[in-house]
């Protein structure tokens, strides 16, 4: 397709309920959306980048800067472009990876509206739902009690797996408390972004009798070393986030004994095209799959539906119903049906953002055309 224009809206959106993990609280998420206009279609896209950076080095100020002044241009150089073409034609400009994973999907969404293909079909789906998680942030009080209410409610939402939030000081005490409250049977995994050191080794191992399905990024992101060492040392298996970049960084992650078990963002490592590759690796190396979240809005959770209903996604990612996180979502709400969400089964990313709320949401918007 010929990109004519590309559309850079800032959206801010409040979520439902404070999500607090060790990088911080959120309460709203202000949000670059990218559209892209072409002469038979437009695509939707939806940069994942935080307002800060805390959990990855991008944040949502630079991704709009950086987007505007030499990644939108590099699209609207007149030529056709496809969405495999996009991760080259951008890759001139180093880093800013979810930036570009934005600009992707949107090319993605416009290219499969116009010949009325799905993203699911496009990717290689082959489920029409998929098992929903929940993940439940560090309580603002500490108190485990707060905790175990949050837990109860996801259970009873219909929710087929939990994940909690830890850091140091709020770990141990508050896994082995779910566990007591609610059994061995509930899907249990925790999540340290980052938060330990190598020499917590023992500590974490404490975590090992509780049957947790993994740990989450224990360590540095670019501590590769000391995650394999911490994988020799604990029971529980260790997945990685913010350590996998693209497909070579899983490959050498799982390789190196860093990880048995990987999260796939497609915003970290590029797009989803890059996060169908890292999906690749993961079932090539006979590591686990699961798809993570980033507090995305409808399109973004419809992509990932997308990427989370291939066959080597095998753990329930953390894709839950749109009233987990906002009052009011962009696009027509996903709806948690017996601890699944469907798929949308329209061409391109199956969804669009509601017009008049878009526009009330709304906080800039620029229109960028071929120079």
């Amino acid at each position: 397709m010929k990109v004519e224009c590309v559309e850079l809206r800032r959206v801010s959106l409040p979520l439902a309920a404070p999500f607090r993990t060790s990088y911080g609280t959120q309460h709203h998420r202000d949000l670059l959306l990218v559209a892209v206009h072409g002469p038979e279609s437009q695509g939707w896209g939806e940069c994942v980048a935080m307002n800060e950076p805390l959990y990855t080095a991008e944040y949502v100020d630079g991704a709009h800067a950086v987007t505007r002044s030499h990644l939108a241009p590099r699209l609207l150089s007149g030529k056709d472009v496809r969405a495999d073409d996009v991760a080259g034609a951008l890759s001139a400009v180093k880093g800013h990876p979810m930036a570009k994973a934005a600009l992707e999907m949107a090319v993605l969404d416009a290219e499969l509206r116009a010949v009325g293909q799905s993203l699911a079909t496009r990717l290689g789906a082959v489920h029409d739902r998929v098992p929903s998680g929940v993940s439940i942030g560090l309580p603002s009080t500490r108190r485990v009690d707060e905790l175990l209410d949050a837990v109860a409610g996801s259970i009873e939402a219909g929710y087929l797996r939990v994940k909690l939030k830890i850091e140091p000081g709020f770990d141990v005490d508050a896994v082995r408390a779910v566990r007591e409250r609610f059994g061995p049977d509930l899907a249990l995994q925790v999540d340290a972004n980052a938060a330990y050191t190598l020499d917590d080794a023992g500590h974490l191992a404490r975590l090992d009798p509780f049957g947790l399905l993994l740990i989450e990024q224990p360590l540095a992101e670019d501590d590769l070393a000391g995650h394999a060492e911490l994988a020799r040392r604990i029971a529980t298996p260790v997945c990685l986030d913010e350590s996998i970049t693209s497909a070579t960084t899983a490959a050498d992650a799982i390789r190196r004994g860093a990880c048995s078990v990987v999260n796939i963002k497609a915003g970290r490592v590029g797009g989803y095209l890059e996060a169908r590759r890292v999906h690749d690796v993961c079932q090539q190396l006979g590591a686990a799959a699961w798809c993570g979240g980033m507090l995305e809005t409808g399109l973004g959770r419809a992509a990932n539906l997308a990427l989370a209903a291939l066959p080597g996604f095998v753990l329930p990612g953390d894709i839950s119903a749109s009233d987990r996180y906002w009052r009011r979502d962009l696009t027509e709400p996903f709806v948690l049906r017996g601890g699944y969400i469907d798929l949308p089964r329209g061409p391109g990313l199956g969804v669009a953002p509601d017009p008049a709320f878009l526009d009330e949401v709304t906080t800039e918007v620029e229109y960028l055309q071929p120079a």
